[in-house]
């Protein structure tokens, strides 16, 4: 079999795995379960190309279970059934529980992830549920209680560049050749940072040079970008940078454009829902506060596509997305979270103000528990100045309203109340 390069390197264990040192890494909770042989159940949840599959293998081969493979785009009910049926009549010889791994299983409906229940809560199987969606809203809540979620992060740089390099010592085929990589900004770039799409486009163009002395830089690989591109388009490798130009498209407030690449994502199979929901994600990152209307009109759109589904959807999507392209925009409370958030890694877990704090007990009201506390509605404007924030931050802004009507009204507002102290 003429297996491709990616296949041929994937990893049979745990010193071969690149990249997600945050769970595999020495002393990790992750590789400690994996090590004592107890691992839960789990849903690996990651973008293309970073090690879901080829760790759900080195799992099951370090818990030294069998693995059954499931893909959730072609497999049903009835193939989970037959799974577990054989599943509980070895463990009736004694035999640990095999792996049962669904590839993006994000796709599975709701009766076939029921189908899971059972045989998750009794032990009777091991899932390990790979996906490139966020479980909490694909994967249903009985499932997901049942299983631990981890999180895989992107490679970085100089995981992809020592990819590159084991491929170049240790393939067989790669040494019946002399390859050297002088440049690779371009081979990386068109990768996208997926772990397998670098292997196979740097295969591509191993194997379209007729010489067997080849020296890949970046002419080189845009030489044949054209070819790599268009083989990638075919299998939908673009997914996530299509979803990226629709986004920023509406962010740049450009419709024509928005509806181009969101017809790019219907023409080629996306599921309406996942559109659906970076549409409502940027409808709070990219409009927010500049135009409200904005959240409530993709929430609406998210519940009407959920309900339609295809073909009609395609008609709420362009209204949707036209609409946001063509709103206001401001990212103020994209910025204020990001900056809140910062505070709390850099400052740690401040104490609430003693006037701010609940007080439902007598001894919590001795220790002065809500004391001073000043009720806003009793005063003028439903308004009194009082500090809120922790005495470490005080003064300190997160929030800056953006330069648009309604975020104008918001800093007068604010202005007006708390004169200079925020800087409105």
């Amino acid at each position: 079999m003429n297996k491709p390069l990616a296949e041929r390197l994937r990893p049979t264990n745990l010193n071969d795995y690149i990249g997600q040192s945050h769970l595999v890494g020495k002393d990790t909770v992750f590789r400690q379960a994996m090590e004592s042989g107890v691992l839960p159940s789990v849903i690996l949840w990651g973008p293309p190309g970073v090690g879901k599959t080829t760790l759900a293998q080195i799992i099951a081969q370090q818990l030294k279970r069998d693995i059954y493979t499931l893909s959730a785009i072609n497999s049903g009910v009835k193939d989970v059934r037959e799974i577990i049926e054989k599943s509980k009549s070895r463990g009736l010889f004694g035999t640990q529980s095999p792996v049962l791994f669904i590839d993006e299983i994000h796709r599975f409906s709701k009766s076939q992830q029921d189908s899971l229940l059972g045989a998750v809560e009794t032990g009777v199987v091991t899932l390990i549920g790979a996906t490139t969606e966020n479980p909490s809203f694909e994967v249903i809540p009985a499932l997901l209680s049942r299983c631990q979620v981890y999180t895989l992060q992107h490679f970085s740089k100089e995981d992809l560049q020592n990819l590159l390099q084991r491929a170049l010592k240790e393939d067989e085929k790669l040494a019946q050749k002399d390859i050297s990589i002088t440049e690779d900004k371009e081979l990386l770039r068109l990768s996208g940072g997926d772990a397998r799409k670098l292997l196979n486009v740097f295969e591509l163009i191993v194997n379209s040079e007729k010489s067997n002395k080849i020296v890949i830089n970046d002419a080189l690989v845009n030489r044949h970008a054209q070819q790599v591109l268009s083989s990638y388009d075919k299998g939908g490798e673009q997914h996530f940078d299509i979803a990226s130009a629709l986004i920023k498209s509406i962010r740049g407030s450009d419709p024509n454009a928005a509806v181009y690449w969101l017809a790019r994502m219907i023409d080629g199979g996306e599921d309406a829902k996942f559109i659906a929901r970076r549409l409502l994600i940027s409808a709070s990152e990219d409009i927010g506060n500049a135009n409200p209307t904005a959240l409530i009109m993709a929430n609406n759109c998210f519940q009407a596509v959920s309900t339609i589904g295809m073909p009609e959807s395609r008609i709420i999507l362009s209204q949707c997305a036209s609409y946001l392209a063509s709103s206001e925009k401001s990212n103020a409370s994209y910025m204020a979270i990001n900056k809140a958030l910062v505070a709390v890694k850099q400052m740690g877990s401040l104490p609430v103000p003693l006037h701010l704090r609940n007080a439902p007990t007598k001894l919590m009201k001795d220790l002065d528990y809500g004391k001073d506390y000043k009720y806003a509605h009793d005063y003028a404007n439903s308004f009194i100045a009082q500090e809120f924030l922790p005495e470490d931050l005080k003064g300190q802004t997160f929030f800056e309203p953006g330069n648009n009507p309604r975020e104008a009204s918001m800093r007068a507002f604010l202005k007006a109340r708390w004169k200079e102290k925020y800087g409105y």
